[in-house]
């Protein structure tokens, strides 16, 4: 008998019971919301008659459609009516059954990704699951987490319970140092294009290997996140002493023997040497340049020193329909360099890339320069304890004064669910995690990239190689 995976032991451990060759019933230790996956869901219950069977297990919060205007949080108002009308039904529903609620003009609002594991909600070994793809992200802290849909957070309120299909496994390894200039994001991009965007699909991803023990939490965090965009169902990283150290600085709600006792579990989560997988890369990370996307799918992308991809030089004719057809929508050509591709608006924050980590990134490179003429652009910190943080560091400073506007939380133009979007036409670099036709507004155009790499394109006003910000700026004084 082989041995078991990570995914393996967290399915294992949450199974209540095994329901055929593939589904199980799976216990959830915590269960996320939000204001626009939920309401149906609550509506269902009451029809039935019945209450929410473990309140303390659920958290709720409002992030998809709240405003990000610099108002003082207790000052937030949401004034379109559909989205209000969303926010309002979720405080009711929260009220009525009892469940935590970060609402609109609470000062620890923010993203659902990034409040949840800041605030020790997280802990490795749990199932967390919610009604957002991105919940992969909480695999970054060795937590099985996946998105799930309206009827299945139905479910989970009234039992606690999800019928679930057990994913196969995927292993992608991942050694060697990052070069100077690469990031998380860089590599997760990479690794989205490698795989494909229906690479994954029905696998749950276990990342491993010298560069990604090397990764920060909230770097891991980055990662985790952004591999739903290549059809994985989960993503894992088994946690170790960057792990532990996160995560027993947040769960606070956890007396020293609960963490003593939780430590030694942890301890157990890992794959078995023999474990089997039933696809595995190897990467080998210094061959990995900053990069971005070209199109509208987050498959494609390139290095930043590449040339835009000749779509007759596909693999298949309906991969160069699909490439012939992203080029026509953000206006780009075949062979054209992707450095120096003018772009309107800069977008800093997401589920993606929100944390203190990323707006750390982008203040070591704007400190002491200025937001190109032209360029609009935005940093929209993960939460309100993040945007708190920022400040005492200063950072909220060195941005304003390097001209973004710094706003309140929020996924703001992430998705055009607020009234932070882009016009027709408008090109966005942006640290989210989707470029699909109209993601960020109808008819705008989105490359995604970096923290970093949004910096220097925001300085420079096209997209830029953050390897070369020095040099492409001086050059651009001395004309």
């Amino acid at each position: 008998m082989t041995g078991s995976t990570l995914y393996d032991k967290l399915v294992a451990s949450h199974e209540v019971a095994r329901l055929d060759d593939e589904h199980v019933l799976l216990y959830v230790d915590l269960h996320i919301m939000n204001e626009y996956t939920s309401p149906q869901a609550f509506s269902g219950l009451a029809a039935r008659g019945r209450e929410v069977l473990r309140p303390r297990q659920q958290m709720a919060v409002v992030d998809h459609v709240i405003p990000t205007h610099p108002v003082a949080a207790r000052d937030r108002v949401i004034v379109q009516d559909d989205a209000a009308l969303q926010a309002r039904n979720l405080k009711r529903n929260c009220d009525a059954q009892g469940i935590a609620l970060f609402d609109t003009t609470d000062p620890l609002q923010g993203i659902e990704h990034v409040i949840a594991p800041e605030h020790g909600m997280i802990l490795p070994g749990m199932v967390v699951l919610c009604g957002d793809s991105h919940t992969t992200t909480y695999g970054a802290l060795g937590a099985l987490g996946f998105g799930i849909g309206t009827s299945e957070v139905e479910h989970i309120l009234a039992t606690q319970t999800l019928v679930y299909r057990v994913a196969r496994n995927m292993r992608v390894r991942v050694d060697g140092a990052l070069g100077p200039g690469v990031s998380a994001k860089d590599l997760v991009i990479y690794l989205v294009h490698r795989i494909g965007a229906q690479g994954a699909v029905g696998y749950a991803v276990e990342l491993c290997g010298t560069t990604i023990a090397a990764l920060s939490a909230e770097a891991r965090m980055t990662v985790c996140n952004m591999l739903v965009e290549a059809g994985a169902r989960a993503a894992l990283i088994a946690p170790d002493a960057i792990t532990d150290a996160y995560v027993s600085a947040r769960a606070l709600h956890l007396t020293s023997e609960e963490l003593r006792d939780a430590r030694h579990s942890w301890a157990s989560l890992h794959s078995d040497a023999d474990a089997v997988y039933e696809r595995e890369f190897m990467i080998d990370a210094a061959g990995i340049a900053p990069y971005v996307t070209w199109g509208t799918s987050p498959d494609q992308a390139l290095p930043v020193d590449a040339v835009v991809p000749d779509p007759e030089a596909a693999g298949d004719a309906l991969q160069a329909l699909a490439a012939r057809k992203a080029l026509d929508y953000v206006g780009l050509q075949a062979g054209q360099p992707i450095a120096g591709v003018p772009i309107d608006r800069v977008f800093i924050g997401s589920c993606t890339n929100a944390r203190i980590e990323d707006l750390r990134s982008v203040a070591e490179i704007v400190q002491g320069r200025h937001v190109a003429p032209g360029v609009r652009a935005m940093v929209v910190p993960g939460s309100g304890a993040v945007r708190d943080q920022a400040h005492d560091e200063g950072l909220d400073r060195i941005l304003i004064d390097a001209g973004f506007e710094w706003r309140q939380p929020g996924c703001s133009m992430c998705l055009a669910m607020n009234d932070d979007m882009l016009a027709p036409g408008e090109r966005c670099a942006s640290t989210t995690n989707r470029n699909f036709e109209g993601r960020q507004g109808r008819a705008g155009r989105t490359h995604l990239m970096s923290p970093a790499m949004a910096a220097a394109a925001a300085l420079t006003g096209r997209i830029t190689d953050v390897r070369t910000i020095d040099a492409q700026l001086a050059a651009g004084a001395a004309r």
